[in-house]
Formats: C-alpha cells, structure tokens, sequence
C-alpha cells in the first residue's frame, strides 16, 4: 500500500489508471491519501470495523440492541448519569435512548429510577446487580478488540493519539449539531433541473 504523498501530487486518479480501464483503482488508497475528508473516513472506517461485529455478538449474547448496551456501557463507566448524559456522550437521540432505558428496567438490568440530586427533572440510573454482571463479562470484548486495533502503535505514540483525539472530542460542541453555513444549499445558485423539476 503506498504512504501518504505530498499535497501537490494528491490527485484523484493516478493517470496510468485514467487511461487503462482495465487497472483497477485502489480504493482505500484513494480514501487514505486524496480524501477530501481524510480524518472523518480513517474515524468512520474503523468504528464500523470494531463496532459492527462487537454489536452484533451483544445481540447474540444478550439480546441488547446497541442502543440499549450503550445505556449499560455508560453507565458502568459513569453509575448514576442521566439519560441526557447518555444521549449527550453517544450521539443517539434521547427518545431512542428513553425507550431503551425503559426495556433494560423491564429486563432488570436498571434499577427503578431516582431523581438526581440538583434537582429538576433528571433521573439518576444504575445498573443493577444483574446489569453490572452483564457489564463486567461484556466489557473485555471490547478491550480486547481495541487491544487489536492499536497494536501498530507504540505505547508513546497511543498516548499522543489519545491526547489529539480528546482535544478533538472536547472541540465538538463549538460544531456539532449544526452544518456550516459553505456547506449549505444557496438558493441563488443554479441547479440543473430535469422536466419534473428535480434535481438530476
């Protein structure tokens, strides 16, 4: 596989393969090195490679939904957080998260709900008894898997990767949510419009 090329020279297409229909393109290649968006398919790429078959085994195992492991999962880490803690802290949206935690108090892997101390409406949640089990078999699957993952790092260079990627965690809320505005639609530009009136 060929390293990453100097800026001048990423282009999309070596001219050899443009020109011989029959080579053809290196594909992660092309999405490693002359990727428009090159930090958000390297993260992309290997979630869904750890994610999915790990997912799919707690199915099997357990008969949780990822949603409904992600609620066990944050909570073994962070006993007593609130669903708004969840949602906040893993992307899925609250109503799918409440439906979640109602199912894992059903299964008795939740103890019944309190109210978290501060007041207001949130609800402290803890696992149970039978959900910190569920946890503590659960969880060096997915060590082990990311053990993997990072073996062709040395243990100085996870640590910096660790470092970047927290700065870019703790970055997202000044962006996440919300496009920017180059990247929407102006209504002023002119669209090619096929005879229905849709965009071809």
């Amino acid at each position: 596989m060929s390293g990453p090329q100097a800026t001048s020279d990423q282009k999309f297409g070596s001219p050899e393969t443009a020109q011989d229909p029959d080579i053809l393109p290196n594909m992660l290649d092309a999405k490693l090195w002359q990727n428009p968006c090159p930090f958000t398919f390297r993260i992309n790429y290997l979630a869904l490679l750890y994610n999915t078959p790990l997912y799919a085994w707690v199915q099997d195992t357990y008969g949780l939904k990822r949603h409904e492991y992600v609620v066990i999962y944050s909570l073994g880490l962070a006993d007593g957080g609130s669903a708004r803690d969840v949602s906040r802290t893993s992307g899925f949206p609250k109503n799918t998260l409440s439906r979640a935690v109602k199912r894992l108090e059903l299964m008795g892997l939740i103890e019944q709900r309190t109210k978290a101390p501060g007041g207001g409406r949130r609800q402290a949640l803890h696992l149970s008894e039978k959900g910190w089990k569920l946890f503590n078999e659960s969880v060096p699957a997915f060590e082990a898997l990311e053990k993997q993952m990072l073996t062709p790092l040395s243990d100085g260079e996870r640590q910096i990767l660790f470092e970047l990627m927290s700065k870019v965690v703790l970055g997202a809320e000044d962006w996440a949510g919300d496009l920017p505005q180059t990247a929407t639609l102006d209504p002023k530009l002119d669209l090619v419009m096929n005879t229905k009136g849709e965009t071809q």
